[in-house]
C-alpha cells in the first residue's frame, strides 16, 4: 500500500523545485510574466499540500477551510497564467465563478459539512483544469503536438480530482471530520505529481518556443515601419516558384534624398512610416508587404490576375500621393514610383521576378515618376498613376 504521507511530501518537494525554477526564469526574463504567475500558483499549491499533510495528522475545522481555499486559489492562479500567456484578458470569467465556489465551500465547511466542502473544491479544480486544457488547445498558436500534450495532462489531472469528489459523493460522505483517505486520493497524489511535473516541463518548452518565435519575428521585422524586411522576403519566397498568378511590385519613393536634405531625416522617417501605413492597408491573405531598405518597398501578390495586381499597385501609388506630412517648412506631399514583375507559366524564381519588377521601376522613373509600370504590358508601360483610389 502506498504511503500517503510520502506521496504528499513528494508532491510538495516537486512543486517547490518547479516553483523555484520558474522564479529563476522570470528573474532572468522579467517580460515572461506568465512564468511568475505560474510560479506563484505552484507555490500556493505547495503550501496547500504542506497544510493538508498537517491537517491529515491533526484535523481542525479552520485548517480545513484554509486547505480547501488554497487548493482552489492555486489552480485559479494557474488558470489565469494560461490566460495571461495566451493574451486572454477577461479574467473575470475564471475569477468570479471560482470565488463564488470558494465562498459556498467555506460556508458548508463552517456549518460542519466538510465533506461537501471537499466535493465543491474538487469540482472547482476539475473545472479549472479542464478550462486550462481547452484554452490551450483552442487559443494556442504554437506546435500542436505540445499543445495536445498540455491539454491531455490537464485533462488527466482534472479527471483525478473529479474522481476524488465522485468517491465522496457516491459514498454520501457529507461530514468527514478528518482528511479524506481513499484510493482516489492516493491516485490523485500520484497523478498530480506526474502531471504537474510534466506541465512544468512543457511550460518551459512553450516559454522557449515563444522566445524563439519573438526573436525570429524581430530579425524579420523592419524596426522603423513594422513591415517585414529583406530577410523575411528571402525566407518566405526565396525558394518559391512564381506562377502566372503571382507577381511582385517594387516601390521607390520619389526624390527621397531631397526630402531628407530639405526637411531632415526625422521627417523622412515619417514619410517612410506613412507609406508603410498605406501599403499595409492593402495587405491581406496572399498579399505581403516588405521594406527592402532605404526608401524601397516590395509587395508580393498571390492568387490574382495581372490586371488585379496592377490595380492594387496603382491604388497604393495614388493613396500615398494624397498623404500630407506636417513639417516646420509647411505641408509635405510625396509620391512613389512602382514597377511590377510577373511569374510565368513555366515558373519563375524570386530573383527573376524582382529583376523584371526593378526594370519596370526604372521605366517608371524615366517616364516621369509618380506612376506604376508593368514592364511586360506594353499598353501599361507609359501609363501614369491613376488619379483616384
Amino acid at each position: 500500500m502506498l504511503d500517503y504521507s510520502s506521496l504528499l511530501l513528494a508532491a510538495a518537494l516537486s512543486g517547490t523545485c518547479l516553483s523555484i525554477t520558474m522564479f529563476a526564469i522570470w528573474f532572468t526574463a522579467p517580460q515572461a510574466r506568465s512564468m511568475l504567475t505560474v510560479a506563484c500558483g505552484i507555490l500556493v499549491l505547495v503550501v496547500h499540500v504542506v497544510l493538508f499533510w498537517h491537517y491529515a495528522r491533526d484535523p481542525s475545522p479552520w485548517l480545513c477551510q484554509i486547505v480547501l481555499a488554497l487548493l482552489s486559489l492555486g489552480f485559479l492562479i494557474l488558470c489565469l497564467s494560461a490566460m495571461q500567456y495566451l493574451g486572454m484578458r477577461d479574467y473575470r470569467r475564471a475569477v468570479l465563478p471560482t470565488l463564488a465556489a470558494m465562498a459556498v465551500c467555506a460556508g458548508a465547511t463552517y456549518l460542519g459539512f466538510d465533506g461537501v466542502g471537499f466535493i465543491i473544491t474538487y469540482a472547482t479544480v476539475t473545472a479549472l483544469l479542464l478550462a486550462m486544457g481547452v484554452i490551450f488547445w483552442v487559443k494556442g498558436d504554437h506546435d500542436s503536438r505540445i499543445l495536445l500534450v498540455v491539454s491531455f495532462l490537464s485533462g488527466v489531472c482534472a479527471l483525478s480530482f473529479g474522481l476524488c469528489g465522485a468517491v465522496l459523493l457516491v459514498k454520501g460522505q457529507w461530514v468527514l471530520g478528518i482528511a479524506p483517505d481513499n484510493w482516489a486520493e492516493r491516485l490523485n497524489s500520484v497523478v498530480s505529481v506526474a502531471c504537474m511535473t510534466g506541465l512544468g516541463a512543457l511550460t518551459f518548452s512553450l516559454h522557449h518556443l515563444r522566445a524563439q518565435i519573438e526573436l525570429k519575428a524581430e530579425t524579420m521585422t523592419d524596426p522603423l515601419t513594422g513591415l517585414m524586411n529583406r530577410r523575411a522576403l528571402t525566407a518566405f519566397y526565396g525558394e518559391r516558384v512564381f506562377g502566372p498568378f503571382m507577381s511582385v511590385a517594387i516601390f521607390d519613393l520619389d526624390h527621397f534624398k531631397r526630402t531628407n536634405d530639405v526637411f531632415g531625416h526625422p521627417v523622412g522617417d515619417q514619410v517612410l512610416r506613412r507609406f508603410a501605413a498605406v501599403i499595409r492597408r492593402y495587405a491581406r491573405t496572399g498579399v505581403d508587404a516588405f521594406r527592402l531598405g532605404g526608401e524601397e518597398f516590395v509587395l508580393v501578390m498571390s492568387r490574382m490576375t495581372e490586371e488585379k495586381a496592377y490595380d492594387i499597385a496603382s491604388k497604393i501609388s495614388v493613396a500615398f500621393g494624397t498623404e500630407v506630412v506636417a513639417t516646420q517648412l509647411g505641408p509635405l506631399r510625396s509620391t512613389v514610383s512602382g514597377g511590377i514583375g510577373f511569374g510565368g507559366t513555366g515558373g519563375t524564381s524570386l530573383d527573376d521576378v524582382l529583376a523584371e519588377a526593378d526594370a519596370a521601376l526604372y521605366a517608371a522613373k524615366r517616364a516621369g515618376r509618380n506612376r506604376v509600370v508593368a514592364q511586360n504590358k506594353a499598353s501599361k508601360a507609359d501609363a501614369p498613376a491613376l488619379r483616384s483610389a
